[in-house]
């Protein structure tokens, strides 16, 4: 495949990844459009102007079609200036902000997705190399958003929040708490009843990869009816992610943490 990956904020560009994650949570998963978003078949909102987006390319697509990958950043300037991050919408970021904030160095990641028959290791590979120039040159400290698991009834993802409750919750001290609004307690069975086996094969691949590389996640799940989602906030200190997966990025090995 003869694919490039870059960073832009071209408005062409962002439409064409609109287009594309309109495709994959609209047409391929369950979310519902709005109304605005139909009629464009587009999904977009109010951070996208402002946010630093990545773009996997195949040039050999047609006009419309290039577009194959994406990953949504926005850098701690960014949204201070523009009056805060996305996922403060579902979580309370106080107390992780009132501990990092002034120290600076962080990122907001979300809306990732690749189109279907482009899953593969060498485009996760160009996106999360991307992504680690990308951290090296901001000097990014921390890594967080929200990461879905599919389907909106909590008591179906029992096992997979019970896991990730019981065993990679955040420290008390940068602990994020969902709204108590939309707060869903994860901690739905004892810790001696979750297999982790079972519970590890239910997480999509994209949490998984996430906890390989060291991640911590909130307190509460949110269930999000617009994309048919429940969403675990993900919390990921960049020194906490092993020097052996940088260096696979950094080298394009066969190495993919991300699956």
């Amino acid at each position: 495949m003869n694919l490039e990956v870059r960073l832009t904020r071209d408005p062409e560009d962002i439409a064409a990844a609109q287009a594309l994650r309109y495709h994959v949570f609209y047409e391929e998963m369950s979310a519902q459009p709005t109304p605005a978003m139909a009629a464009a078949k587009r999904d977009f909102d109010e951070f996208d102007a402002d946010c630093d987006h990545l773009l996997v390319v195949d040039h050999t697509q047609p006009p419309g079609r290039t577009v194959v990958g994406t990953y949504r950043l926005l850098p701690q300037a960014v949204a201070e200036r523009r009056g805060g991050f996305y996922s403060a919408s579902e979580y309370d970021l106080s107390r992780f902000l009132g501990r990092f904030a002034p120290i600076g160095g962080l990122l907001e990641l979300g809306r990732s997705c690749v189109r279907a028959e482009y899953r593969t290791t060498g485009t996760i590979q160009l996106l999360w190399r991307a992504i680690v120039t990308y951290l090296a040159e901001m000097r990014i400290t921390h890594m967080f958003g929200c990461a879905s698991l599919p389907g909106t009834d909590p008591a179906k993802l029992a096992l997979p929040l019970s896991y990730l409750h019981h065993h990679h919750l955040a420290p008390e001290d940068i602990r994020v708490r969902a709204l108590p609004h939309r707060h869903v307690e994860m901690n739905m069975m004892q810790v001696d009843e979750v297999s982790l086996r079972r519970a590890l094969h239910q997480l999509p691949p994209l949490v998984k990869g996430y906890l390989r590389l060291g991640c911590y996640v909130g307190d509460g799940a949110v269930v999000d009816h617009q994309f048919g989602t429940t969403d675990v906030f993900i919390l990921l200190p960049v020194g906490r992610i092993a020097g052996r997966y940088f260096s696979h990025f950094e080298r394009g090995d066969a190495m993919m943490a991300l699956v």
